[in-house]
């Protein structure tokens, strides 16, 4: 799994679609739903459902990283299935709060 920035992953069990931000600092296995991401141009299997474990939900317009790995991605579409790194979920990243303008 090439997971260099700017490339696009799609989940093989739900609907969820992500963009790599950061990518990892060493290999490892993007998933969403307890299975391993396809690229765009890869089919989903059918009555394929994301693991119990996996089902918290995706966020459109969420970015959502991995410190162990360093890898961040951000969510294109949602979906029922959650992202993952070899079996770790991995956290929504928190907006930075801006100074008041006053």
């Amino acid at each position: 799994m090439d997971l260099k920035p700017g490339s696009r992953w799609k989940s093989a069990v739900c609907t969820s679609e992500a963009v790599v931000v950061r990518p990892p600092k060493a290999p490892v296995g993007l998933e969403c739903g307890g299975r391993p991401m396809l690229t765009l141009a890869e089919d989903r299997l059918e009555g394929l459902a994301p693991a119990a474990e996996h089902a918290s939900g995706s966020l459109i317009g969420k970015r959502y990283f991995d410190e162990e790995s360093g890898i961040e991605v951000l969510c294109s579409k949602a979906g029922a299935g959650s992202f993952s790194v070899d079996a770790r979920p991995l956290r929504v990243k928190e907006a930075k709060k801006l100074p008041s303008s006053d």
